[in-house]
């Protein structure tokens, strides 16, 4: 089951608004196929192992890291894919939530005679899958907010200068993270200041994620490198109901995607451009946006992880800070993380917590 949810792993980003699923079939301690679900959500992964298998599957135990769907989509149930090739037992590490799945794969399974053993690994296979599982039973996607700070925890000099505060090799890191999301999403203030174009590079990637810019008022030009590649990346604008119809336009017509969403005081509210998102069908989205989403984003409680990139140096009171005001007047009142892991990055250090 470990190695299925590795295999699972290949897929994050990639298979959206599906999950990642990893699946290996044994028999008698040989790994007889082995795979995981593949770009744009299929096929899946209990298909591509059962094909690696061939007739050597009949009597062997599948490993899933998600229950198998029981459910006519764009393709057959996988339950009916390992009912007719004649597996013998079916271990899974989650149940899964769908409506339309929601236990009966299991049951399919247990009615064909096959044995099922459920909830393998399922802390770890929860964790893997938390962005299906939230857009599932929560309508938001798993955010992880990614900072870039010096010790002090400033994200630029008093005069805006921030390149660059930590190294290249923290800089690659940051486009695998991207990688592993289905979107990167950026504040107006960010894509204004910094005209991003937000695509992972220099990795060989085959793909790239979504490009968000939450944008109230759609103040960030069209003639970007956001807007001059939206043709061929996809960039989605969240933007208020008050947006000038003629910035509507001239951005249509690049190719983006424009999605109104509701405002609160002239500014996008955060749960409902994250439930637009989810509705849309995103699961992992990366926030790079600066200090004013960020803050937006924990302020509503949205932000499931931090990756926090720290280069060695110090700024100061006059710098910028990394987050603004969450409104805080009591220490008990401040958001408490959970450190998850941490490493060093060349000269910079990266955390992962959790809130």
């Amino acid at each position: 089951m470990a190695h299925a949810l590795r295999l699972a792993a290949r897929g994050l980003g990639l298979t959206w608004p599906n999950p990642a699923v990893g699946c290996v079939i044994v028999k008698d301690g040989v790994i007889l196929g082995r795979g995981w679900t593949q770009p744009g959500g299929r096929p899946h992964a209990e298909t591509m192992a059962l094909a690696q298998a061939g007739a050597a599957a009949r009597g062997a135990t599948a490993y899933v890291t998600l229950e198998p769907c029981a459910h006519h989509g764009k393709t057959p149930p996988c339950a009916n894919a390992l009912i007719a090739a004649g597996v013998a037992t079916v271990v899974s590490a989650l149940t899964d939530p769908d409506p339309r799945v929601a236990g009966k794969g299991h049951a399919m399974l247990r009615a064909a005679g096959i044995a099922v053993r459920e909830n393998l690994l399922q802390p770890e296979a929860a964790r893997a899958n938390a962005g299906f599982l939230k857009r599932v039973t929560q309508g938001l996607p798993f955010v992880t907010l990614k900072l870039a700070t010096t010790l002090d925890g400033r994200i630029a000099t008093a005069s805006g200068e921030s390149r660059w505060i930590t190294g290249g090799a923290a800089r690659r890191s940051v486009h695998a993270l991207r990688l592993n999301h289905d979107a990167v999403m950026v504040g107006s203030g960010t894509a204004c200041a910094d005209d991003p174009d937000l695509t992972v590079r220099d990795l060989g990637a085959q793909h790239q994620p979504v490009r968000i810019v939450l944008d109230s008022r759609l103040r960030h030009s069209p003639n970007s490198r956001l807007g001059k590649t939206a043709n061929t990346s996809p960039v989605w604008l969240l933007h208020g109901p008050d947006a000038p119809a003629a910035a509507r336009l001239a951005w249509a017509e690049t190719g983006a995607t424009l999605i109104e969403t509701r405002c609160i005081d002239g500014q996008l509210d955060a749960t409902a451009a994250l439930q637009a998102l989810a509705a849309r069908g995103l699961t992992r989205v990366l926030s790079e946006g600066g200090g004013t989403l960020a803050a937006s984003l924990i302020r509503a409680k949205l932000v499931d992880d931090l990756a926090l990139y720290q280069g060695g140096k110090l700024i100061g009171g006059d710098g910028q800070a990394s987050l603004a005001s969450l409104g805080l007047t009591a220490l008990a009142a401040a958001p408490q993380l959970t450190l998850r892991s941490t490493m060093a990055i060349g000269p910079d250090a990266f955390s992962l917590w959790s809130l």
